[in-house]
């Protein structure tokens, strides 16, 4: 069976063995309350600090399937999109619950994490912390009501050169900010583009993030073609801020914010 952020509602019996099958579920479950539950995680959970000390049960690869049977869990966290189907459905038919996380929007992460917040002992924790998201996520919005928007582009990967597109994590950090992204229009969610298609769309600020390889200074070659390296808006974020849709998110939020009202108060 499985419950997901917009279903759950409180049981009677809260689980007292929780896995964790992503890095970002892994974090989510500390924030809401529920860490002294978690006996497994994925490869990278390390935050908060106890999370490193977790037995490992999967990777990009996939999971392990038998040690996770010998757990015995009452509750696994999983990733919707991000973990295998075929053996989510395999936990599932073996009578397994499977909590469900696909955050799309950053309001997506407080109703998870309160969604999270009732298999705690006191849901009271989870509330305060997704209160505390929106409040911060609030003034933030209130904030650039009329800021003007501003082209970027955010380098995922440098060898080949990987972006993100659309709708697609964690787009909705920037456009609340006011960014307006170059390869918005791309089909794939995350294409892989060539340096003379950046040039062409003329970026006034490039971000990238050091977990992947990715040092923005490469850039500098074209500072005569690209007004980001002409003007020095190169910047480095914080990926794991960034790319994990959880309540750390909103300090992603304030750093391009605050990067692009620098680019603003230069251009203006």
């Amino acid at each position: 069976m499985h419950a997901d952020a917009a279903t759950h509602t409180r049981s009677h019996a809260l689980p007292q063995r929780i896995i964790s099958l992503s890095p970002h579920t892994t974090e989510l479950a500390y924030a809401a309350g529920l860490g002294d539950k978690l006996i497994a995680a994925s490869d990278y959970s390390d935050y908060p600090e106890a999370a490193k000390q977790l037995e490992r049960v999967a990777n990009y690869r996939g999971i392990k399937m038998e040690r996770i049977v010998a757990l015995k869990p009452d509750l696994i966290l999983a990733w919707k999109g991000g973990n295998p189907v075929r053996e989510m459905e395999r936990l599932e038919q073996l009578g397994f619950t499977l909590f469900y996380s696909n955050p799309k929007t950053l309001e997506d992460i407080p109703n998870t994490v309160e969604a999270l917040g009732q298999y705690a002992a006191s849901p009271a924790h989870a509330q305060q912390v997704a209160d505390d998201f929106r409040t911060r996520l609030a003034a933030l919005k209130a904030s650039r009501h009329s800021a003007r928007s501003v082209k970027y582009f955010y380098q995922l990967s440098e060898s080949p050169i990987i972006t993100v597109a659309g709708k697609s994590w964690p787009s909705q950090v920037f456009s609340l900010c006011g960014g307006e992204n170059i390869f918005a229009d791309s089909p794939a969610a995350y294409p892989q583009v060539s340096v003379e298609q950046v040039i062409v769309r003329q970026p006034e600020v490039i971000f990238g993030t050091p977990h992947s390889g990715t040092d923005v200074s490469v850039w500098q070659k074209w500072q005569q073609q690209l007004p980001a390296v002409a003007n020095g808006h190169l910047y480095t974020l914080k990926a794991d801020w960034l790319n994990r849709p959880t309540p750390r998110t909103i300090k992603a939020v304030e750093q391009v914010c605050g990067y692009l009202d620098q680019v603003r108060q230069k251009g203006d």
